[in-house]
């Protein structure tokens, strides 16, 4: 016991990550890479701790090409609800949804060689979105950043230039954007002053110490990083379809398999970590794998009670697959229970990815794998009759097993299991077929050590008829 706690306490300090920050510090994250829920779990857990030691100020250091929109969003809003001083220090990129977060904070500073801009939504995969459905999002965001915009006393014009290629932006006869194409500010335009006032940033830095300087930031610095725990997040959310993939495969070869073994085990910790993951990056909460294990109960309950029947297993695999899709939603409260078409695009790729990925790994695993020694280990270890086990082999003791020679099944074939032929007790395994013990069977193909079986048709039971 003391071991244990010993090694929980070694994890927790290991995984938590450095310090939060001590009254009047100034607090200094970064956001570099796509922006993520991933990234939002770790600003807010950032943030929340600065604001409950009175930091004297919080400072983002940004680096980010742009990311998912919803995901800017909840940032956004963090900075719009934060207690202390905010600061986005643009180093080097500002790009998209990472220009919309810095209309969020208090102040904004830029790089030497630095921009900001550009925030026009796309699809997942960087295409441009339908006309139809452009306009719609465009529309609401492009309000909701004007808003958020004046909220921090900034031209609201500002925002729809950056997301809205169709506006002209201008500032009295001066226009700074033209229509036709997004706003994108250098950090020498950005900082340009206009009666009085700067465009966007307050300043130029090239560090973090002459931020400070510029800023008036006298405390000191103190650097917060993601925790394991968080990084692990991101990284889960992002090879999902791996994941998925490692699951769903893994639960193939153990539905194939009697009793329960390495592949069930190798299934359910790809599930955990893929659900774990998504819980971390504050995408799922628990009830979503709640539905996952009652969809696995139905499945199961149809294996072993009403073999056949396809009804109750279908139910169970909508469920699970329901569950999954709705694990990578990124779903607010107060958001309509059915979820828009471009919050399900992404959800809805890497699960068809996943299923794709799996598919064509079963179908490789179905052809091939039964045949390697690895399978026959696996599958033939537990939960067999027991008994001697007939292996053809080229010895003179060879049993006399020939290709049409029927028996019985003696244990469920899921491929491989044991059946009675010719008296004796063989290793035997189907072509693919799910039989159950007792079903009569016949050989269909003997390769080496290796016996195929396959039920007995009407047509090979019955006796040929009389010359």
């Amino acid at each position: 016991m003391k071991t244990l706690r010993l090694l929980l306490l070694f994890l927790a300090l290991t995984l938590a990550g450095p310090a939060l920050s001590r009254d009047g510090e100034v607090v200094v994250v970064p956001l570099e890479g796509p922006v993520s829920k991933a990234q939002v779990a770790f600003l807010k857990r950032a943030l929340r701790e600065a604001e409950t030691d009175k930091a004297q100020a919080f400072i983002i250091e940004m680096n980010t090409p742009g990311g998912e929109l919803q995901a800017a969003v909840d940032i956004l809003q963090l900075l719009l609800k934060a207690r202390v001083p905010t600061y986005t220090w643009v180093n080097p990129n500002a790009g998209s949804a990472g220009a919309l977060i810095a209309l969020g904070s208090d102040h904004v500073y830029m790089a030497p060689v630095s921009a900001i801009g550009a925030a026009a939504p796309v699809s997942g995969e960087g295409a441009d979105i339908p006309a139809t459905l452009n306009e719609k999002i465009v529309s609401y965001y492009s309000g909701y950043f004007r808003s958020a915009a004046q909220a921090k006393g900034r031209n609201p014009a500002l925002a729809e230039a950056f997301i809205n290629k169709d506006t002209e932006f201008k500032i009295g006869n001066d226009v700074i954007s033209p229509k036709g194409s997004l706003l994108t500010l250098s950090a020498q335009e950005a900082t340009r002053r206009y009666d009085g006032k700067p465009l966007l940033a307050d300043g130029i830095a090239d560090s973090l110490d002459a931020l400070k300087r510029a800023a008036g930031l006298t405390a000191p610095t103190l650097a917060l990083e993601p925790s394991g725990f968080e990084r692990i997040a991101q990284w889960i959310t992002l090879l999902a379809p791996l994941f998925l993939l490692g699951g769903i495969a893994a639960a193939y070869l153990e539905f194939k398999a009697p009793g329960f073994g390495v592949a069930g085990i190798v299934s359910l910790t790809c599930f955990a970590i893929f659900f774990f993951g998504h819980y971390l990056a504050g995408l799922t909460g628990l009830e979503v794998v709640v539905f996952f294990v009652l969809g696995a109960i139905l499945l199961v309950v149809e294996l072993i009670f009403f073999p056949g029947v396809f009804l109750v297993a279908a139910l169970g695999v909508l469920v699970m697959l329901g569950s999954l899709l709705f694990a990578m939603l990124d779903h607010f409260p107060g958001d309509p229970l059915l979820p828009s078409p471009e919050m399900l695009a992404r959800p809805a790729l890497n699960l068809a990815l996943g299923l794709a990925l799996s598919a064509v790994a079963i179908a490789l695993l179905a052809r091939f794998f039964p045949s390697l020694p690895l399978f026959r280990r696996l599958v033939l270890a537990t939960n067999q009759p027991t008994g001697p086990a007939l292996i053809p082999t080229d010895g003179p003791t060879a049993p006399a097993l020939q290709p049409g020679m029927t028996g019985v099944a003696r244990s469920i074939l899921r491929p491989a299991g044991k059946a009675e032929i010719d008296g004796e007790l063989c290793d035997v395994v189907t072509d693919g077929e799910y039989l159950n013990a007792g079903t009569p069977i016949r050989v269909l193909l003997i390769e080496g050590s290796r016996v195929v079986v396959g039920p007995v048709t009407p047509a090979a039971a019955a006796p040929p008829p009389a010359p």
